[in-house]
C-alpha cells in the first residue's frame, strides 16, 4: 500500500491518562515531500505531571501552565491535516490519546484514518528492535531530540515515506521475504497461526507467503501444520 500524502503525528502526555496530552507535533507530507509542520505545548487534562513522564520528555507543569487547551490547539491543526490519513509510530498510543482528548472536551471525533510505522517496520524488518530512533536511523533520519513531539513526528514521517511506498523504497521486501527473514530468527518449527500472531499480520498473508516459500523449497513442513526453514536450501 502506497502512502504518499499523510500527516505524521506525535503526542507526549503529562501522566498515565491518555487525555493528558501536553505537547503535539505534526508533519504534513504531500507526494512524499514534507510541506508543513506544527508544534505546540498543551495544558494537560488532568493537569498534573507523573515523575516518569517528565523524565521521558522533560516537560513539567512550569512549561505548560500558560499553554492553550487542547481544543484551541486542534483548531489550528485541523486545517493542516484535512483530508489526510494520520501516521504514528505506535499508533495505538497516539490514536488513544487523540480520542481521549476529544472525549475529555466533548468534541465529536472525526474517526481519522490511522496508519502505524511501528507495525509496518516489524513487517519490513522482522528481526531486532523497532524503537522510533532505531528505525528512523535505518531510514536515514537522525533523531537527536527523541521524545520531543515535533522531532518524533519528523522521524515518523521520514520512516513512513520510506516503508509505505514500495515503488520508491529500496528497503521494500515481498511478504514471502519478510516471512522468511522472521523464520530465520526462530529455532523451532512454528504454526502458521502462531507466526501470524508473532508478526502482527493477517493469517491469509502468512498462509500465502508460506505456500510460496514451500514451493520454492525455502521452508519445509516436518510435521503437519508446522513450518521451518529448509536448512538444505543453498544460500542466494
Amino acid at each position: 500500500m502506497e502512502l504518499r500524502n499523510f500527516a505524521a503525528i506525535d503526542f507526549e502526555t503529562a501522566n498515565q491518562l491518555p487525555s493528558s496530552v501536553c505537547s503535539v507535533g505534526i508533519v504534513v507530507v504531500k507526494d512524499c515531500q514534507v510541506v508543513d509542520s506544527f508544534y505546540s505545548l498543551i495544558k494537560p487534562e488532568p493537569e498534573y505531571y507523573d515523575f516518569w513522564c517528565s523524565q521521558v520528555h522533560g516537560l513539567t507543569e512550569y512549561d505548560t501552565r500558560r499553554a492553550p487547551l487542547f481544543p484551541e490547539v486542534w483548531a489550528q491543526i485541523e486545517p493542516l491535516i484535512e483530508g489526510l490519513p494520520l501516521v504514528a509510530h505506535n499508533k495505538a498510543f497516539d490514536e488513544k490519546c487523540l480520542q481521549a482528548a476529544f472525549r475529555c472536551y466533548g468534541m465529536t471525533y472525526p474517526d481519522y484514518e490511522f496508519h502505524c510505522t511501528l507495525v509496518k517496520s516489524r513487517r519490513v524488518w522482522p528481526c531486532g528492535r523497532h524503537n522510533l530512533d532505531l528505525i528512523a536511523e535505518r531510514c536515514g533520519f537522525d533523531l537527536s531530540l527523541h521524545h520531543h513531539a515535533l522531532a518524533d513526528a519528523e522521524a515518523c514521517a521520514a520512516i513512513a515515506i520510506k516503508i509505505f511506498n514500495p515503488g520508491d523504497d529500496p528497503y521494500f521486501q515481498e511478504p514471502s521475504d519478510i516471512v522468511l527473514a522472521r523464520m530465520q530468527c526462530l529455532e523451532a518449527p512454528i504454526k502458521a497461526a502462531d507466526l501470524a500472531t508473532l508478526m502482527h499480520t493477517d493469517r491469509k498473508i502468512i498462509n500465502k507467503a508460506l505456500k510460496i516459500l514451500k514451493e520454492e523449497g525455502k521452508v519445509i513442513s516436518p510435521k503437519r501444520g508446522y513450518y521451518i526453514i529448509n536448512s538444505n536450501t543453498p544460500a542466494e
